[in-house]
């Protein structure tokens, strides 16, 4: 009776088991992609500086970093990502010829 009762409860913990690990080989992988840094001081969706209310939020996006403000910015961020991206680069571009 036991063996019957223990064979689909071993069979779970293995599944489970592979599911964790390849979960956390995968996460591992994405630390290792290289994401075109977020050269901005301000978060793009409220303006407010860096690291005023604490840590940033950092968040990949189509193989950049973005850094919000906070979380709560991303919720915005993700309602019209395009409009953002566009306002992050025209930032950069003219960070960039201020100081050339």
């Amino acid at each position: 009776m036991i063996m019957k009762v223990m064979k689909p409860f071993v069979a779970v913990v293995v599944a489970v088991s592979f599911c964790a690990a390849a979960m956390s080989a995968n996460a591992g992988d994405t630390n290792s992609v290289k994401l075109k840094p977020y050269t901005l001081k301000t978060c793009i969706v409220s303006g407010d500086k860096l690291g005023e209310m604490g840590d940033a939020y950092v968040y990949a996006y189509k193989g950049r970093e973005i850094k919000f403000c906070c979380k709560g910015c991303l919720k915005d961020f993700n309602k019209e990502p395009a409009k953002y991206i566009k306002l992050i680069d025209e930032a950069e571009a003219k960070a960039k010829k201020a100081k050339s």
